[in-house]
């Protein structure tokens, strides 16, 4: 009996149906940046407990702002801090959402993956004919590159 660790029932007005929000999705987030490498490790980073001191200055110089200079944009800052209080609960869904895609994903190749091998074990064994002929050379050769790779010696 092979694996069974998912099981959708999706339809074509499903489908479609994903692509259209996920084109919403897109469309509204559209803005959204895209971090190369370099900028992740060379930007300031606002942490849990750094949150408290950014919030607390927002406070102090948002009663304040006589104090700031002209080229601080106060204003660019606190639409920062609401779109942040906004988006946060937001991205930890999609965040939870593509964890369980990813999860799904492996789940469905794996089920895959067990019933073709399973397949192919009933095939060597009762198959008979052509196209089984071709499908047992196909998995022997790619089930000797694996074990070739797995029988490697470690370095």
């Amino acid at each position: 009996m092979t694996q069974n660790l998912v099981s959708l029932q999706l339809s074509d007005q499903d489908i479609a149906a994903l692509d259209a929000a996920l084109a919403v999705v897109e469309r509204v987030l559209g803005g959204l940046v895209e971090l190369s490498a370099d900028q992740r490790r060379s930007l300031s980073k606002m942490g849990d407990r750094s949150e408290a001191f950014c919030r607390q200055t927002m406070v102090v110089l948002g009663e304040n702002r006589q104090i700031l200079p002209a080229g601080f944009d106060f204003g660019e800052a606190e639409a920062d801090l609401r779109n942040l209080d906004a988006l946060r609960p937001r991205f930890a869904r999609l965040r939870r959402l593509a964890a369980r895609a990813e999860d799904t994903e492996m789940a469905l190749g794996s089920d895959i993956m067990s019933f073709a091998l399973d397949g192919y074990a009933v095939a060597k064994v009762f198959g008979k004919g052509e196209a089984l002929e071709t499908l047992k050379e196909a998995m022997s050769s790619r089930l000797a590159r694996r074990r070739k790779e797995d029988d490697k010696p470690e370095k």
